[in-house]
């Protein structure tokens, strides 16, 4: 079968292979996959500066939908014929504290598909039956391949940022994870302010229909802020981009006592001034995939339509495309974008 394969590591060194097809063992499932979609991550593998523990050669692609079409041995609650999506975490140790309270995503032995475990830029993936979702019947293949980063902005908004009504949340990167988070802290009666750079014209409109408050790019952010807020700066900065300015926007913006939560990855080390979170005493989080909860309450959110999806897919290419796919997702010039594997 065809497939997409990072053959070593740095920058570069990937390409279209036939790989032999893989087969379910006992406590797996295998998926036929109908949609893929690429990840920012994604781009860090290509470009071999991720800092998740990787292994070569791998096929890239943890966000995905699709049908089960095998189930090995001991496996009781997936059946052949189901539609599903899978969580990115493969293998964790389960006896560790943060496996212990729930927190698997955190665990030191941590392994995770399309990173360490072959994933799903190809016809088939392999998944435990553990991480195994269903999707609702009115959830298409399409909307169920972005559930991954909808567990992500959840996690990061529901589990570990506290947003009130009224408010004011900035969410610097118009990107699929920052329209997810919008959408997320818009339920919970937050005041949004989306903010981007210039060519993130489009993104910045699509997250104006999905219930910003406030859309802004460039220079004039900062002074927008302090006007909407009366100098007082932000409540909560999510800030989405992965993006150094964007940082040091987030923490000069929000105010004293405020909060900042981190879910973009930067792929490199950054400079922040620190100073900020002690003179102000910002409460500072990360948030790194996610866990069960997330993925089922996505799922149950877009299924009823509180969540919206497939607005945020702009181009959909076949696998053999994966080039261009990669290429107009780099520049900026997509919001999402998904590979049809039956192309």
């Amino acid at each position: 079968m065809k497939a997409l394969v990072k053959f070593a590591a740095g920058n570069g060194n990937i390409e279209l292979r036939e790989v032999l097809e893989p087969s379910a063992k006992a406590g797996e499932v295998k998926v036929e996959v109908k949609f893929a979609s690429i990840c920012g991550s994604d781009l860090h593998i290509l470009h071999g500066d991720i800092g998740i523990p990787m292994r070569f050669p791998v096929i890239p692609g943890h966000e995905f939908a699709g049908v089960v079409v095998e189930v090995g041995e001991n496996v009781k609650n997936v059946k052949v014929g189901e539609r599903v999506t899978g969580e990115n975490t493969r293998t964790a140790c389960g006896v560790c504290p943060q496996c212990a309270s729930g927190s698997y995503n955190l665990c030191k032995q941590r392994l995770a598909t399309g990173y360490a475990y072959d994933g799903a830029f190809t016809k088939y993936v392999v998944i435990p039956q553990e991480r195994i979702h269903k999707l609702p019947d009115n959830v298409d293949f399409k909307s169920g391949s972005l559930t991954d980063p909808s567990a992500c902005a959840y996690h990061a908004v529901q589990e570990l940022t506290e947003i009130n009504a009224g408010d004011v949340v900035l969410i610097t990167g118009p990107g699929p994870m920052g329209l997810f988070s919008l959408q997320y802290a818009k339920s919970n009666g937050g005041i949004i302010i989306l903010a981007g750079t210039p060519k993130d014209k489009k993104r910045l409109e699509l997250g104006k229909e999905l219930g910003a408050d406030y859309i802004f790019y460039g220079d004039e952010v900062e002074k927008k802020i302090y006007e909407i807020t009366n100098d007082n700066g932000v409540d909560v900065v999510l800030e989405c981009s992965g993006a150094e300015p964007a940082a040091q926007l987030g923490f000069k913006t929000v105010r004293r006592e405020g909060k900042y939560t981190q879910i973009g990855i930067f792929g490199k080390s950054v400079k922040i001034d620190l100073d900020q979170v002690l003179y102000k005493e910002v409460k500072v989080t990360g948030s790194f995939s996610q866990k069960y909860l997330g993925w089922e309450k996505a799922l149950e959110l877009c299924s009823l339509g509180k969540v919206k999806v497939l607005p945020l897919v702009t181009h959909t290419y076949g696998l053999s495309s994966w080039q261009e796919a990669y290429g107009v997702f780099e520049r900026g010039e997509a919001i999402k974008v998904v590979f049809d594997m039956s192309k």
